[in-house]
């Protein structure tokens, strides 16, 4: 992966966020606390900060930029979940892993610090089908809309959302949702050819 795919990638993936930061603070109304939104876009702002003031020189420090970035910025889950899936994909760039293998590195790393797993109703049900996609060659748009899309019918069983049981089902998560915006961003960057 080179810096420049991941500058523009953390670029579009920031105006998306501001874009649906409304969005996903509904999503996580019924569901969780409500403040998905206003901490993912507390957290882009600070990556982007910080990577115009770190200059980093390559694409593993900047992702390491941007993990920082998210962990000390978004509260509730998701900045220690974002940030610890970005650490792992940082690793695998910096061990110029492939790239499925890099991004697979970054679920691993949300699995562990989530301590969950498929089929839960969280942001690991959209990353676990577009690095399946990925390794298979196959990841466009429409397969991460479907991965986010399909958490709608899951019954939450872990994080905030699995407080209200039965009551999740009929809801997009809203961690799928931002990192189904993620993933745009990617494609939109030059993450794939």
């Amino acid at each position: 992966m080179e810096l420049e795919v991941v500058l523009k990638w953390m670029e579009l993936f920031n105006e998306k966020v501001q874009a649906e930061k409304v969005k996903l603070t509904e999503l996580d109304t019924p569901i969780g606390d409500a403040d998905h939104g206003n901490n993912m876009s507390r957290g882009m702002k600070a990556v982007m900060e910080g990577l115009e003031t770190d200059q980093p020189e390559t694409a593993a420090d900047a992702l390491k930029v941007v993990a920082k970035n998210l962990l000390s910025n978004v509260g509730g889950s998701a900045g220690p979940l974002y940030g610890s899936a970005i650490l792992g994909l940082a690793k695998g760039v910096q061990n110029e892993a492939e790239l499925a293998e890099s991004m697979n590195d970054g679920l691993e790393a949300i699995k562990k610090r989530g301590k969950s797993t498929e089929g839960e109703k969280t942001m690991i049900d959209t990353w676990s089908p577009v690095v399946k996609a990925l390794k298979e060659g196959t990841l466009t748009s429409n397969v991460i809309q479907d991965a986010v899309e399909n958490t709608k019918d899951m019954k939450a069983t872990k994080g905030r959302a699995s407080y209200v049981g039965e009551r999740s089902i009929g809801h997009i998560d809203p961690g799928a949702y931002s990192s189904g915006l993620l993933f745009e961003a990617f494609i939109e960057a030059g993450g794939i050819e």
